[in-house]
């Protein structure tokens, strides 16, 4: 194979349309605009979602819900999944990414640590919040909960 030789697969390239070049070429006289009406005019047509003067889908379908823009997102962990940690180990955000226990959140405004699971390990665990739970499974393993 040589560069010179490369072509385009057959098919994957239409040459453009010659509008107005006379009848022999099937785009003449109208150029594909048929006869008169809205269409065929210059800057003709309607917007996207015009429905010809009748009330239009996006209004006439209720809204529903509300999007709260201050509401704060969590990266949210387990107690059971900080299992894994070795004792004494010092726990908080960077180190949970790192180990791959959280997934990144948008807007994150800090951690949540909540009581699914148990803990055997003595581990000092900083976050944004706790549940009460999750402090107290911290707290009976020998471990504590530091508020960021």
């Amino acid at each position: 194979m040589r560069i010179d030789t490369l072509r385009p697969a057959e098919g994957s390239r239409t040459s453009k349309k010659r509008l107005g070049r006379g009848i022999g070429s099937g785009l003449g006289k109208t150029s594909g605009k048929g006869h008169k009406g809205q269409w065929a005019r210059s800057g003709g047509g309607v917007r996207p979602g015009f429905e010809g003067g009748q009330m239009p889908l996006t209004r006439r379908v209720p809204k529903r819900g509300f999007n709260n823009h201050f509401r704060k997102v969590y990266a949210v962990v387990n107690v059971g999944d900080l299992a894994e940690f070795e004792a004494g180990a010092v726990v908080d955000l960077a180190v949970l990414w790192e180990n791959g226990l959280i997934k990144e959140v948008k807007n994150a405004v800090g951690l949540k640590v909540l009581g699914d699971g148990e803990l055997n390990v003595a581990l000092t665990v900083k976050a944004t919040k706790f549940s009460a739970k999750a402090k107290e499974a911290i707290e009976k393993a020998g471990g504590s909960c530091e508020v960021e």
